[in-house]
């Protein structure tokens, strides 16, 4: 046997593991908990309603994949990784990557909204000065 091959094996090996019954119940206890978490937030008002549905669907997904962990061997095996939790890493990081993504453009939109707020408030407080300027001379 070479190489490759018993890498091929061993990883069969790993994807053929079978799931402990104590691994299903945490990940649906810590999914279940994420529901909890995101619908508290929001009643809260801690979570703003439009990130709700975002937190919503990973919480389900989460949900849905420990009740179906046969799923997540079929998607491991698809996209070439080696054990179902490097796939919920990978997937973890893909969603981290994204949600940063989106705060950078939100901040690059904020930071252009504060700039032009910053020049119209100096343009609107040099004309207060100008016209305070122009009342104190007629006045005298």
């Amino acid at each position: 046997m070479n190489d490759r091959e018993m890498l091929a094996h061993l990883r069969e090996l790993f994807l053929d593991n079978p799931d402990l019954e104590a691994t299903r119940w945490l990940a649906l206890s810590i999914s279940i908990a994420l529901v909890a978490a995101v619908l508290f937030l929001v009643r809260r008002r801690r979570l703003r309603e439009e990130y709700t549905p975002i937190w919503l669907a990973v919480s389900a997904a989460l949900v849905f994949v420990s009740f179906r962990l046969d799923l997540l061997r079929e998607l491991t095996r698809a996209i070439g990784a080696w054990t179902p939790s490097s796939t919920v890493f990978f997937l973890g990081e893909l969603f981290l990557v994204a949600i940063c993504l989106n705060y950078a453009v939100r901040l690059s939109r904020a930071s252009l909204l504060t700039k032009n707020l910053a020049q119209e408030i100096a343009i609107l407080r040099a004309q207060v000065q100008k016209l305070a300027a122009r009342e104190g001379s007629a006045r005298e």
